[in-house]
This record gives C-alpha cells, sequence and structure tokens, in this order.
C-alpha cells in the first residue's frame, strides 16, 4: 500500500509540475489622442494694440485622470498704429482639465527700419477654443525701436478645422481612398 501511495503522490507533483499557471491579464485602458488644427485670429493689448493671425496645432492625450495637452502654433501679427510687423513660433503644454497652459515663443519684431528678436514665456488659460495669455517680451535692446509691447496680455480664438482622431492605433481622421485597378 505504501508504494502505490508512494507512486500516486509522485504522479500528482509530475502532473502539478506541468501545469504552468499565468496570472489573468487586466484589461488596458485605451488609449486615445487626437490632433487638432486650425487657423487662430487674436488680439494682443500691452502698451500697444496689436492684432494677430496664424495656425495652431494640438495634441491631446485623453485620460478620465490628467489629460496632456500640447500645442505649436506659427504666425505674424500687426500693429496698425505703430506700423510693427512681427512674427511668432512657439509651443504651449497643459497637464489637466481646468489647469493653466505654459509655454513660450520665439519673437522678431520689425518697423521696417530696424528689427527686434528674442523669447517670449506666457502663462494663460484655455477654454473652448479661447485662449487667454499672460507674457513678456524679452527682446533685443533697441534704442530708436521702442513701439512694441513688453508686458501683455492676448486672446486668441482657434477655428479647429480639422481633427485626427487615433485609438489604439486605428487612425479615424483622414482615409486615404484605394486607387481601383
Amino acid at each position: 500500500m505504501r508504494i502505490i501511495y508512494t507512486v500516486i503522490l509522485l504522479i500528482s507533483f509530475v502532473a502539478r509540475g506541468q501545469n504552468y499557471w499565468e496570472p489573468v491579464p487586466h484589461p488596458r485602458p485605451l488609449e486615445i489622442s487626437v490632433k487638432k488644427t486650425g487657423p487662430y485670429f487674436g488680439y494682443e493689448r500691452g502698451r500697444f494694440d496689436v492684432f494677430e493671425i496664424g495656425a495652431e496645432r494640438m495634441w491631446k492625450k485623453i485620460k478620465l485622470v490628467k489629460p496632456k495637452t500640447h500645442g505649436a502654433h506659427l504666425g505674424f501679427n500687426y500693429n496698425f498704429f505703430e506700423h510693427v510687423l512681427g512674427f511668432e513660433t512657439g509651443y504651449w503644454q497643459k497637464e489637466g482639465r481646468l489647469n493653466l497652459t505654459y509655454g513660450g515663443s520665439l519673437v522678431l519684431r520689425t518697423n521696417f527700419e530696424k528689427e527686434r528678436f528674442g523669447v517670449s514665456p506666457m502663462l494663460g488659460y484655455r477654454v473652448f477654443g479661447l485662449h487667454l495669455q499672460a507674457g513678456y517680451h524679452i527682446l533685443t535692446k533697441s534704442s530708436t525701436f521702442t513701439n512694441t509691447n513688453n508686458f501683455f496680455i492676448r486672446l486668441r480664438f482657434t477655428f479647429v478645422n480639422d481633427r485626427d482622431w487615433d485609438v489604439d492605433g486605428l487612425n479615424f481622421g483622414k482615409r486615404k481612398k484605394k486607387k481601383k485597378n
């Protein structure tokens, strides 16, 4: 009888050794992101009034907790009263739904005789296509070309005319048409 118990015990250990236990994987949440592109129109107020137009692209990872949004813009502005033209390119970032945006721009200003260039750190708030920003232009020195804003507050509105959705690698944006042979 001891021999039968020993054989059964050894067979159960060998059988258990063949059974590789693997934990059940938890389903991971969907990764949803969207790219939005469109023109913007804006108004900047400091010492001088400046009107601006340009294009903006936003990337957003949609999450339940702390969604992240990034944006890049390229545009120009013009002060009709002082005849100052400016070009800007910049980046901003927002983490969360109701948090502030922070970013900066590279700036070039000209009065058609002299040029000033520099950087502009900004802090803002974005909701429903409106982006309110406050910042400071840190420009190169000039003794004659001073009719440009240093401190400013700006309001921009972006018209989103292109959305590109991406859900776990499946692109739901623009689809290319297949050529018929």
